[in-house]
């Protein structure tokens, strides 16, 4: 079901971006579209993780998880900065992150490895039809954020629709996205949990 949801939601955007609705909600641009699957991390991390606790699948101390989340969150941030001091082509940036992103998610794993594998079940479910999504669009020069190259990228831009598709489509919804997936749903839901356990404990 969470897949499903997600799947309709990605939908939902492309035809909001195709049909040119509100910039807010469906923003061809990129970030900062009140309509887009980014906004469900959260949402599922917190359900996964409360559905876990409920099978006697939680940590004892969910706030350990949530700072490994927040160490793997520090990890990747210092690759970013990084990437952007040592001024990387895209595509050199893009290679750093691809691997600190998986690096990351190792990280944060070791905090819930039981809500790890669901939300890494999950992360592949909601972005592998968004990689395939982006390679039509690419290649059908539909004017949406799915083909749309990172700002001031003329390299990503003079590329090849399939070489473009890699470095903008492939290779970030299968390490970036999936790390805003898994650590965000494991920080939250672990959040959520310790929440809930001390609300729980007052008399």
């Amino acid at each position: 079901m969470p897949a499903l949801i997600t799947l309709a939601v990605t939908l939902l955007r492309l035809v909001g971006e195709l049909q040119h609705w509100s910039p807010v909600l469906f923003n061809r641009a990129g970030g900062g579209a009140l309509v887009g699957i980014v906004w469900l991390v959260p949402i599922f991390g917190i359900v996964f993780a409360f559905q876990l606790a409920a099978r006697g699948q939680a940590p004892a101390r969910p706030l350990r998880t949530a700072g490994l989340a927040l160490l793997a969150f520090a990890l990747n941030s210092a690759a970013v900065a990084t990437a952007f001091a040592l001024k990387l082509t895209i595509v050199g940036a893009l290679s750093v992150l691809a691997v600190s992103s998986w690096v990351a998610v190792a990280l944060a794993y070791r905090g819930w490895p039981e809500l790890a594998r669901i939300l890494l079940a999950y992360a592949f479910a909601a972005r592998v039809p968004v990689v395939l999504l982006m390679l039509a669009a690419i290649h059908g020069r539909w004017g949406t954020h799915y083909d749309l190259p990172p700002p001031d990228a003329p390299q990503v831009e003079a590329m090849a629709p399939l070489s473009k598709w890699f470095w903008i489509g492939l290779l970030p919804q299968t390490t970036v996205w999936i790390y805003v997936t898994v650590v965000g749903g494991l920080l939250f839901g672990s959040v959520a949990l310790a929440l809930e356990r001390r609300f729980a404990q007052r008399p």
